[in-house]
């Protein structure tokens, strides 16, 4: 051995074969070199790929550790010699610095409880009073107000689109849709049996409310599924002015707005949420899911008077019930005030990344907001999207097509690039690959 790959691929190989298990501590970093014949400096590049890759898991004053690679999207991209290390654009886990002993001690916390036999049980359906009001508190910093009743808890904001849909849909029915939009919805209505109309973007790139009003004239349309606040993938804010145009049209044609609001806490400051000027026809869905973690699933619906009821039935009847532990951690860092410092810290980690992002792509045809964790990529009329994708996916980047977000038969020439999952090295060595694809 005389490369960092190959002590990364024979590392690779032995968590693949099941030698190393999830948990397992490798050699320190110190011993492997001297194991491997390498200096110690190919030995750190080493383990700081597999660390980028998510396979392993440093921890300061104990050592590296193997990851539950059910965890890791990078498990099956075993590399061989003098490939490129895979470098994945299309999924956002964001996650900064201090996470992992706010989660130590988190879980401290609750083991030191007296009531930690609780933790045993299962969470009722929607959460306990206690849980609820909890996470009332904490909405109403995000410009809701409301009380405990009108919130429900969920297995994170896919869970409570899944919920939202089935309570005020039935099979067979059309709910509206902007042309592109959140992969997750279209999956949940799909399985649902519940048709997507589309309503086309407007020349500044936000839902064309005239043609919203025109498709609820001419078909029975029972919601308008949106994103007011960092739409995915287009990364635009719905300007106060057009909310409450959209609200008025909710009013007048009877529809029930869904909000999704998952990536709604990078946007500070930002115009009220929809359920702010509507509480009376708006369903709310967030998650801990980007401004905590993905592996934290815990996700709120806020409900209008009179659905709580049947939002509660379709949390019953789909048995997704968040797991009791990381609802108790969640709770706590509600209360604590962590969850509102963690929100900071990832709004400068996104304005951060998006300024890389931004200057890497410069004469690129993008659009994005500021603090956004992803970028919407246009393409030059001579490329193609799955074409550009498949060769980025050759050399060790992995991204998404606007396939994945279009609704209807029209495919945008367009990539988007999630920005948030990888180390800002990383980051741009993959965007500068993303320029010569698209630039060339």
């Amino acid at each position: 051995m005389n490369g960092y790959q190959d002590i990364a691929n024979a590392i690779l190989a032995r968590i693949h074969s099941g030698e190393l298990r999830p948990g397992a501590q490798l050699l320190p970093v110190r011993a492997q070199a001297q194991a491997a014949g390498v200096a110690l400096a190919t030995a750190v590049r080493a383990y700081a790929w597999l660390e980028q890759q998510g396979l392993v898991v440093a921890e300061r004053g104990r050592g590296t550790f193997v990851r539950d690679q059910g965890a890791c999207r990078n498990d099956a991209l075993v590399q061989t010699a003098g490939a490129t290390p895979a470098i994945d654009l299309s999924f956002n886990s964001p996650t900064v610095a201090g996470q992992e002993e706010m989660l130590r001690q988190g879980l401290r916390n609750l083991a030191s409880a007296g009531d930690i036999a609780s933790l045993l049980g299962s969470v009722p359906q929607g959460g306990t009073l206690h849980q609820r009001a909890l996470a009332a508190r904490f909405l109403q910093q995000r410009g809701l107000t409301l009380d405990a009743a009108q919130v429900l808890l969920v297995n994170g904001a896919q869970h409570g689109i899944t919920v939202a849909l089935a309570a005020c849909c039935q099979p067979g029915d059309a709910i509206a849709v902007d042309a592109l939009t959140y992969p997750g919805l279209r999956a949940a209505a799909q399985a649902q049996r519940i048709d997507l109309l589309t309503v086309p973007l407007d020349a500044a790139g936000g839902p064309d409310l005239a043609a919203l009003e025109r498709l609820c004239a001419r078909a029975r349309v029972r919601a308008y599924y949106c994103m007011p606040t960092i739409h995915n993938p287009l990364g635009w804010v719905m300007p106060l002015a057009q909310r409450q145009a959209l609200v008025q049209i909710a009013r007048r044609c009877g529809l029930t707005l869904i909000e999704d609001a998952a990536y709604a806490f990078l946007a500070d400051p930002a115009p009220p949420p929809l359920y702010a000027l509507a509480p009376d026809c708006t369903i709310y869905v967030s998650s801990l899911s980007k401004s905590v973690a993905a592996g934290m699933r815990i996700g709120f619906v806020v409900a209008p008077a009179g659905m709580s009821d049947a939002l509660a039935r379709q949390i019953r009847v789909s048995i997704w019930n968040p797991s009791s532990v990381a609802m108790a951690l969640a709770c706590q860092w509600m209360e604590s005030g962590e969850i509102l410092a963690l929100e900071q810290a990832k709004r400068h980690d996104a304005r951060q990344r998006q300024t890389l992002a931004r200057a890497v792509l410069e004469g690129c045809a993008i659009r994005a907001h500021p603090a956004a964790y992803f970028i919407w990529l246009e393409l030059a009329d001579s490329l193609r999207a799955e074409e550009t994708a498949a060769r980025l996916a050759r050399q060790g980047v992995t991204v998404t097509t606007a396939a994945a977000f279009a609704v209807g038969p029209q495919r945008p020439q367009a990539l988007r690039l999630a920005l948030g999952s990888v180390p800002l090295a990383s980051l741009r060595a993959a965007l500068e690959q993303v320029r010569r694809e698209v630039l060339w």
